[in-house]
């Protein structure tokens, strides 16, 4: 995806105003129900600065800091109408799906929004970025991948060929069956700790902290505690450390959690390996919805597995699966005809 180059301006700001920076750190948590959501708002913003300012893109402990610290000049002239109209089309064009292009734009409205609160960006400004609409689906969005038990088997044993370490191979399996099981999502399976697996009636269960501060527990498949066990002997953690660490280069295992990012990476190198285009995360978890419904399991336990709201919500969900339609296969077969009958003869 290419980027969107800020044309330097004739009248540049004075040294003084070119060193003002905002503190969008310290300004989100009022306006961002959970820590889910904060990382998500400050990879989108991260990645508005990079494609539509040409900064470098960051990650980690360096990302905090520019959260810390934006250039409020830079942010003066990137968030106008048509820049952000133009980033939005890119990420069309760079075929997210419909989530990602509403978190996206909900990450650069609110960073507007606080903006202007903070005396930085003028309410006209504002007022027109609120009226900046995500482009329509039909003009490029990638719509969600439904994947089979035999491709969510193939995206498991590749999780296992993409390593380069055994340390490597035990994560990546863990993180492959936990997504393909538990439909969790991605930001749920970054922040989840050795300490919220506890036992209830003797059944091990997962604490899940989700959307908004909500927290819910996952009965916990055998296949699960085999990967967690395997993968806690190589890693020796302790009750409060996360479950999913960092890999460095030889194969040690970091003492710092792995970030959304990271298990983005991994599923999209397991998708390449696999042989499977655009696999994401969010996609194994409607794979995991979609598998239980075809396979007959009553709506109530998978609204339950999702952590749903309400089986309405599950319900909407589960329309989008992809339906067979095979009203051309039928008439193929009344007609008689087999397969390649037309193929060949002479054209």
């Amino acid at each position: 995806m290419s980027n969107i180059i800020i044309p330097r301006q004739e009248n540049q700001l004075s040294t003084d105003l070119n060193d003002l920076t905002f503190n969008f750190m310290l300004a989100l948590p009022g306006r961002a129900s959970s820590t889910h959501t904060q990382r998500a708002y400050f990879r989108w913003v991260d990645t508005f600065l990079v494609n539509v300012a040409g900064m470098n893109p960051t990650t980690g402990g360096e990302r905090i800091k520019r959260m810390m610290a934006l250039p409020v000049p830079i942010l003066q002239k990137a968030l106008t109408p048509p820049q952000v109209r133009a980033w939005l089309g890119m990420l069309v064009n760079n075929e997210q799906h419909k989530q990602a292009l509403n978190q996206a734009r909900a990450a650069i409205m609110t960073l507007a929004d606080l903006l202007a609160e903070a005396g930085w960006l003028d309410d006209y400004t504002v007022a027109s970025l609120s009226r900046v609409r995500i482009p329509r689906a039909e003009e490029g969005q990638r719509p969600g991948k439904w994947l089979s038990i035999d491709e969510i088997h193939a995206m498991l044993q590749a999780s296992r060929g993409i390593a380069k370490h055994e340390s490597q191979a035990q994560r990546n399996v863990l993180i492959m069956t936990m997504l393909c099981t538990l439909a969790l999502r991605r930001e749920e399976l970054s922040v989840a700790k050795w300490s919220d697996i506890t036992a209830q009636n003797n059944r091990p269960v997962l604490r899940v902290h989700g959307k908004g501060r909500k927290t819910a527990t996952i009965d916990l498949p055998r296949s699960v505690m085999n990967a967690l066990e395997s993968w806690r002997k190589l890693s020796t953690p302790d009750r409060n450390s996360h479950i999913l660490r960092r890999i460095w280069k030889g194969g040690k295992i970091g003492k710092t959690g792995l970030s959304t990012d990271g298990i983005w990476r991994v599923v999209g190198d397991c998708a390449l390996y696999a042989g499977i285009d655009h696999v994401a995360p969010h996609d194994l978890r409607r794979s995991v919805a979609g598998a239980l419904f075809n396979a007959g399991v009553p709506i109530e336990k998978i609204s339950q597995l999702l952590r749903h709201s309400s089986i309405a919500i599950t319900e909407k969900y589960l329309n989008k699966l992809p339906k067979e339609n095979l009203g051309g296969v039928l008439m193929s077969d009344l007609l008689g005809w087999e397969e390649g009958d037309w193929g060949d003869g002479e054209s």
